[in-house]
């Protein structure tokens, strides 16, 4: 019973009304040729309705099945001969993370000296909302560590949400402009999982989120299913492809659950800091383009790929972006998983023993 009462939302009819209204959005972005159309449908739609108050809902099992599905399907693009390429690739892989960290001080330094003086935050708290707002991590996560060490979390939480929605809204439409999707024929499989191959991968991929649940990692259900799915690729013991439609399901319920975060209380949080981590958003943006150029010139790989490798987007969003434009998704994933993981690991440290100890702490 209480599996069950977990699994059934409490409100289903308004869960059921945003899904028949996420998809109906994801068909006519299809029926349009945008990029991502199962994601970006689903978000601008449900975005745009609940900022002006509609009761739409995101289940927290569906979106944790839609982490489970793409971190999967992602995992299973990680052949012998692409994990190969990527192991080539661990000097860029660290320079962009180095980079990643190095931009989230600059992007704090910017949102804090323009807010400093006009939120009315202590100056200690101030620089604790700054510091968790720029670095470019998970937004739960980013989140979490904010609260505990005593910054204004609604402002990070508020922060990141904006970055993510500006970041997956522009780059898939820019590098569709661009004319360069189809480029990467390694990422396109020759057949899709059968039925036998899917249960063992089912087994699998839920083993791994039982376990990344049980050490308490971030984000269990996508990097959980993904590392587990990415073993299985490199042994090369499946060399196949979910079905779209199971794909298409899971970036329905991640376009929702990105959705339904912003209210109509978002645009009432504190206009200034929302503007400038907007500019600083777009400014980031066009630093990382650049500086995937510049990597794109050194290592050989296509700017294209490198830009979703590089940008200050999320995981899923920007794989997902890889994956249907087939733009070398095992070169994608690696970047944007390694940021994520050297991030959560150094983003606490970092402020406690240098940022925190040099003004002091959140007051």
């Amino acid at each position: 019973m209480k599996t069950f009462a977990v699994w059934w939302p409490r409100q289903p009819w308004r869960v059921l009304g945003t899904l028949v209204l996420a998809t109906l959005a994801a068909l006519a972005f299809e029926a349009m040729n945008t990029p991502i159309p199962w994601m970006l449908g689903p978000l601008v739609v449900v975005s745009c309705v609940s900022l002006v108050g509609a009761p739409t809902v995101s289940h927290l099992p569906l979106r944790n099945v839609g982490q489970w599905v793409i971190g999967t399907a992602l995992g299973l693009y990680f052949t012998p001969q692409m994990a190969a390429l990527v192991g080539t690739l661990w000097w860029a892989v660290l320079l962009s993370v180095v980079w990643a960290v190095v931009l989230g001080l600059l992007f704090s330094a910017w949102v804090y000296k323009l807010n400093a003086e006009t939120l009315g935050v202590p100056q200690a708290q101030m620089r604790a909302t700054a510091y968790f707002a720029g670095s470019i991590g998970g937004a739960s996560e980013m989140t979490l560590l904010a609260e505990r060490e005593g910054a204004r979390s609604d402002l990070v939480a508020a922060s990141h949400s904006l970055r993510v929605l500006m970041v997956t809204l522009t780059i898939p439409f820019a590098v569709q402009f661009w004319g360069v999707t189809g480029l990467d024929a390694t990422d396109t499989f020759k057949t899709v999982l059968s039925s036998q191959d899917g249960l063992w991968l089912l087994m699998a991929t839920g083993g791994g989120v039982w376990l990344a649940q049980k050490l308490k990692r971030a984000n269990p259900w996508f990097m959980g299913a993904l590392v587990a799915s990415m073993l299985l690729a490199v042994l090369g013991l499946m060399d196949a492809m979910l079905p779209s439609w199971l794909t298409n399901a899971g970036q329905l319920f991640i376009g929702i659950s990105l959705g339904v975060q912003f209210r109509p209380a978002f645009l009432r949080t504190a206009p200034r800091w929302l503007g400038t981590v907007a500019a600083g958003t777009l400014s980031m943006m066009l630093l990382c383009a650049a500086f995937a150029w510049g990597l794109s010139w050194v290592t050989g790989l296509h700017p294209a790929t490198l830009l979703l490798a590089t940008s200050p987007g999320g995981i899923a969003e920007m794989a997902i972006t890889a994956k249907v434009l087939q733009l070398g998704v095992p070169v994608v994933t690696a970047f944007q998983v390694s940021r994520l993981v050297v991030v959560l690991i150094i983003a606490e440290p970092l402020y406690r023993y240098g940022l925190k100890q040099r003004f002091g702490g959140a007051q």
